[in-house]
């Protein structure tokens, strides 16, 4: 025995020793790559180099012919990012100019981004604990559910909610074990899209709950998403991914299809999620505006709310148009969309040297090194549309290898770069037009790309035409967070004034839409297209669809937080604590114009989870509320009757006015002088009244008014005192307005504030 003993411990030292070898080899072969962080001394910029960018790279070739820049800085530092060994990096040290060679820190990210952006991971005492939170249901009506996704992962929850009714319909690829104590509830409506369409082709698309398309996958992981560690698409956005509630439940409604979400359809999924409990409703979709009458989703969603159930809507992609909204019923929270502090670079080199930034999640085989000749869309084609890169546009002779400019518009941004793939092109620039401006909105693309904003979009077309033999190439960089200003109003989203009510402002508030990480189905592409066969588990994308489930995210924490609050307390919670400024003052960007956006656009201000737990004061509203907001409108019996299922009507006795209702935000419409038989010196004078409810302490409230000076705003009282929980008060303003030409609108603030909350409300005029 002590032989064989002997024998064994002779044996792993032999082995031990080779692999000390192998190691010992592979170090001399190949020294490992480390990212290292350069600044570099600007003032030192030798005068033989045209730009900053050149003497980047020069420094960097001289110590190193494979290694490209991640990044360049300049704002920051100095400077630029780049993998490099350890030799490497102590030569580069010591060439001129280099102030430092810092190796990267790796710094833990515990989310995809937007909970942490949003402040949920510095606060987690004042949150819910899990056990509440998982007793509300959150409804999604969308395209339905990928149920294998990690973000469905029910471990650690407990038994489902007593209150559910709910259950996991059987279909296609779908069985009643597709749910768990994470996806609790699963249905489909079909009828009225068959109605249209005929029988489903089951070959195509699941008769089932099953998501086809990915974006019910995407809203419903958003809006609940279990946390899921190591997540990326591509290695872009990596990090932890979750949910806004963690730990809530999620019932899944699929009442949308390849032809698109009826209303039959739609009303029959809002019937059976309040049936079945849901506490949230999540709709990330929308059409055309209506009277409310006429609106399937006003009148399904009047219900939810009777019910007390939240109901969140996206606004609508359709910005940075004014009136363009959808979803404006005052029993809504309608959510428009901004951007996080990160972003996902991509270089465009030219051949005059000059160098942009856009941004690209193309994760493919890269460019060559040399540039290559680039064209305009336009010119490779023989279709006036040529410059959008639409499918059949491009003329291959005219576009094979070469990298090729398209227009943003018209069809979507990854479809053009399928045109230009197949059409034997190497490479795009997604150039913005002057209605998308400097928003940068990344995609999965096929082939090398990068989007650019509508000014660099014009620079590299303007060197396009002055070059005879023009020429460009395209680099990839690697996600970048702590992007500035942040966050601003995306150019896709959606604006008032509300048409078909202006006495009530729309959009409610913002939360992050742009480059959103979530779970995604298993059935299509990261770009939807049908040439797209690769397969992720996450995907990245923006729209108003994005920025909805986070607030349902967000209205189920306050839910757990504050069962006894209504659908309307919960909304106003979430408006009153939403800010409008950065931290430095000023107003937060349209990325559409550059300057800064308005109320027509943010709201209430973009949403702050943190603040809105404990607001101070609410504006409440109750179902009978609504009702007068109906009759204020004039509508008659039947047509309220249409809205509220004939459960309630108007007292003739009563005088209902618009300004009565008691929303968060004012708008106000006001007379111009022509129509106003005063003449040029005549004033409009309007006068709207507020209660406020106290879910704080006791505390006395004392009023604030930033104002434009072409209108005075007077309050009465300027101060509330409140003695116990859930009193209320109210107060009136009297808007006095000179005349100004129709179409002008201007804007105010009015806050209350007891020295720890501010109760804000922004204010928006118009004239008409």
């Amino acid at each position: 025995m002590k032989k064989q003993i002997f024998f064994l411990l002779q044996l792993s030292a032999v082995l031990l020793s080779i692999c000390h070898l192998h190691v010992a080899a592979d170090g001399r072969q190949a020294q490992p790559k480390r990212t290292y962080i350069i600044h570099m001394d600007k003032s030192n910029k030798p005068a033989a180099f045209e730009d900053h960018f050149n003497w980047y790279d020069s420094s960097l070739k001289s110590v190193s012919d494979s290694a490209d820049m991640v990044y360049t800085y300049n704002s920051v530092i100095h400077g630029f990012s780049t993998r490099l060994t350890e030799k490497e990096a102590k030569s580069l040290k010591q060439q001129p100019g280099v102030l430092s060679v810092l190796e990267e820190i790796r710094y833990k990210l515990h989310t995809t981004r937007t909970p942490e952006f949003l402040g949920l991971g510095r606060s987690e005492m004042l949150f819910p604990d899990s056990g509440e939170l998982s007793e509300v249901v959150i409804g999604v009506l969308d395209t339905g559910v990928w149920p294998e996704s990690k973000s469905y992962n029910d471990e650690g929850l407990g038994p489902v909610p007593s209150t559910w009714k709910g259950e996991c319909e059987v279909g296609r690829n779908f069985s009643p074990s597709s749910c768990n104590k994470k996806l609790i509830g699963a249905r489909f409506f079909s009828a009225g899209y068959e109605q249209a369409f005929g029988p489903i082709d089951e070959t195509v698309e699941s008769k089932s709950p099953r998501d086809d398309d990915g974006h019910g996958t995407h809203t419903s992981t958003t809006a609940a998403g279990s946390t899921v560690a190591e997540t990326s698409l591509f290695g872009f956005a990596s990090g932890t991914a979750r949910g806004m509630a963690t730990t809530a439940r999620v019932a899944t409604y699929k009442v949308c299809w390849m032809g698109g979400c009826f209303s039959t359809d739609i009303l029959a999924g809002m019937d059976k999620a309040i049936d079945d409990g849901v506490d949230v409703l999540s709709m990330s979709l929308g059409g055309g505006l209506s009277d409310y009458y006429r609106d399937t989703i006003a009148i399904g969603t009047f219900a939810a709310a009777a019910h007390g159930i939240v109901v969140s809507v996206s606004a609508g992609n359709a910005g940075p148009t004014s009136e363009s909204l959808s979803n404006v019923a005052p029993w809504l929270i309608t959510v428009g969309a901004g951007t996080l502090d990160r972003d996902f670079p991509a270089y465009i080199s030219l051949g005059n040297g000059q160098k942009y930034k856009g941004v690209s999640l193309y994760s493919g085989k890269p460019l060559p090194d040399e540039l290559v000749p680039l064209v305009y869309g336009s010119r490779a084609s023989n279709s006036s549309s040529g410059n959008l890169c639409i499918p059949g546009s491009l003329v291959p002779a005219k576009v094979t290898g070469k990298i090729v400019i398209c227009d943003r518009g018209a069809n979507p941004r990854a479809q053009k770069g399928e045109v230009v793939k197949d059409a034997g092109g190497v490479g795009m620039i997604l150039a913005n037009t002057e209605t998308y401006g400097e928003e940068l909105v990344a995609d999965a693309h096929l082939l090398p790309a990068a989007t650019v904003g509508q000014r660099i979009g014009t620079l590299i077309k303007t060197y396009l035409r002055s070059e005879a033999n023009p020429t460009a190439t395209i680099t990839q960089g690697s996600t970048q967070l702590g992007v500035q200003p942040s966050p601003v109003v995306a150019a896709f989203s959606s604006r008032g004034p509300n048409p078909i009510t202006p006495e009530i402002l729309k959009p409610d508030l913002v939360a992050p839409g742009v480059n959103i990480l979530a779970g995604w189905t298993g059935r299509v592409g990261p770009t939807g297209l049908n040439s797209d066969k690769r397969r992720v588990s996450f995907n990245i994308v923006s729209g108003t669809s994005m920025s909805c489930p986070h607030v349902s995210g967000l209205a189920a924490f306050l839910k757990a937080a504050h069962p006894e609050w209504s659908p309307a307390a919960i909304r106003s919670a979430l408006m009153t604590t939403a800010y409008s400024t950065y931290k430095g003052g000023k107003t937060i960007t349209d990325i559409a114009t550059g300057s800064s956006a308005t109320p027509f656009d943010y709201g209430a201000g973009h949403v702050d989870p943190v603040a809105a737990l404990d607001p101070g004061l609410v504006y409440d509203v109750t179902v009978q509320d609504y009702v007068g907001f109906l009759c204020a409108l004039t509508y008659t019996a039947d047509q309220i009757k249409t809205v509220t299922k004939g459960d309630y009507t108007c007292d003739d006795k009563k005088k209902y006015s618009l300004g009565d209702f008691n929303y968060p935000s004012f708008a106000v419409p006001l007379e111009t002088a022509s129509s106003n038989e005063g003449g040029a010196d005549a004033s409009s004078t309007v006068k709207y009244t507020r209660t406020l409810t106290n879910v704080g302490e006791p505390a006395t409230y004392k009023v604030s008014v930033s104002s434009d000076p072409t209108v005075k705003i007077l309050v009465q009282p300027e101060s509330l005192s409140f003695g116990q929980a859930y009193e209320k008060k109210t107060y009136t303003v009297t808007f006095t307005a000179g005349s100004q030409p129709s179409g002008t609108t201007s804007f105010a603030r009015l806050e209350w504030s007891d020295g720890k909350h501010t109760v804000g409300s922004p204010i928006a005029f118009s004239w008409t």
